[in-house]
């Protein structure tokens, strides 16, 4: 569906692919390289030509510098490349081997020699440095790595939302939470819970984990270094679904059974809002946040919501989403909002506005099954399958541009 300049083009992947060694989808997703040419003195060179170039596959992508010295590569593939670098009046400087990674924005700043004759310096040795302007990180992961995870279902799509530092995982076959390197995926310590988890959340604010336990209406608090429990908290619902608010000190949770959505004190434990989600018999599912603006998004089975959590829980706006929807994804940098259908296979893009008012963008064609999606900064969206439709894959759903 055509919306404003952008289409979204959906890929099906085959899980097969895990047999043949890295993860084929990883390199569906794309990078972005940054820096500042300079002269030997440190004064910045405008106007310089930056090629990143790779023979193998003949790509290659020329940007100018601008008048602070800085270029910019956005949605480049993953690989290898060749970096060369001209401007009048200057050597011309080449960097091999700069290897850049799936969702992991790099940066190389270069000093060009000025030219006393036809020669050619070349630079090497040294990593590019990791883009610290932004948290859009990723880690590549093969199919050891990954069967290797003790989760139920082992969902490659939460891999691609790993973030460097340790990671949580639930496992329900044991009723385990365990930590793990996020570059290595080494395990480091676990615990055990007397109930099945579902949602594992670190919360920053009170150095904890949070486990969503909705079989007996719980959420169990974990100490983060040596997740044993502290405390046990119970509800009148079954929680599903969660989102941490670190500006308001709040853990937001819906009651699926309740059509309710809550929010609770971090610091308190007690349960400070309760707004009615509205979503019907199927009551709400996920749930996501705008924290600066306050919005919560909360997934039905049909639609999404828009609650104003900022302030008093009022219903904002909604979307009709088709059937099927369990979870939702939200950018916060474009303040978008994608949410996967796996009945009616579909995924549908939608905008936010200051107001909180939702406005649909796209709807996507996607395959029965697909819901769940993790989006990338660059607008990629991988669509996680369920049972539904018997389709064991992933649907990569990518922005495109006239």
């Amino acid at each position: 569906m055509r919306s404003g300049s952008r289409l979204f083009a959906a890929v099906i992947v085959s899980l097969s692919f895990l047999a043949l060694g890295t993860l084929a989808f990883a390199q569906s997703a794309t990078t972005s390289l940054r820096g500042t040419i300079s002269d030997s003195k440190g004064a910045v060179v405008a106007g310089a030509s930056v090629t990143l170039s790779n023979q193998a596959t003949g790509f290659s992508r020329t940007a100018k510098t601008d008048d602070q010295g800085t270029y910019q590569f956005l949605e480049i593939p993953p690989s290898t490349y060749l970096m060369t670098v001209t401007a009048p009046g200057f050597a011309t400087t080449k960097r091999e081997n700069v290897v850049l990674q799936v969702s992991s924005p790099a940066t190389v700043n270069l000093a060009l020699q000025v030219q006393g004759g036809s020669i050619v310096v070349d630079v090497s040795g040294e990593a590019p440095q990791v883009n610290t302007q932004d948290a859009t990180l990723g880690n590549n992961f093969n199919a050891r790595q990954l069967t290797d995870l003790p989760t139920e279902g082992r969902d490659p799509v939460s891999i691609l939302s790993l973030q460097p530092g340790v990671v949580y995982i639930g496992n329900r076959a044991d009723s385990s939470i365990c930590a793990f390197d996020a570059k290595t995926l080494a395990r480091k310590t676990c615990g055990h819970i007397d109930s099945t988890p579902d949602g594992v959340v670190y919360v920053a604010p009170t150095k904890e984990v949070w486990v969503t336990a909705p079989r007996d209406n719980s959420v169990r608090i974990l100490d983060s270094q040596t997740l044993t429990q502290k405390e046990k908290l119970t509800f009148e619902g079954q929680p599903e679904g969660y989102a941490v608010d670190a500006k308001r000190g709040r853990f937001y949770m819906n009651y699926e059974d309740k059509d309710l959505t809550t929010a609770i004190d971090l610091k308190t434990r007690k349960t400070v809002a309760k707004w009615p989600a509205a979503c019907g018999e199927d009551g709400p599912h996920g749930i996501s946040l705008d924290q600066e603006h306050g919005f919560l998004f909360v997934a039905c089975s049909t639609r999404a919501e828009v609650l104003d959590a900022g302030h008093n829980g009022e219903k904002l706006s909604s979307i009709d989403t088709g059937d099927g929807v369990d979870d939702l994804a939200y950018s916060p940098t474009t303040r978008t909002l994608y949410v996967g259908a796996a009945k009616d296979a579909r995924l549908t893009v939608a905008q936010v506005d200051a107001a909180g008012k939702l406005t649909q963008l796209a709807q996507v064609p996607t395959r029965e099954g697909a819901r769940n999606g993790v989006v990338t900064k660059q607008g990629t969206v991988y669509l996680a399958h369920s049972q539904r439709g018997q389709f064991a894959g992933l649907v990569v759903v990518s922005p495109t541009r006239k």
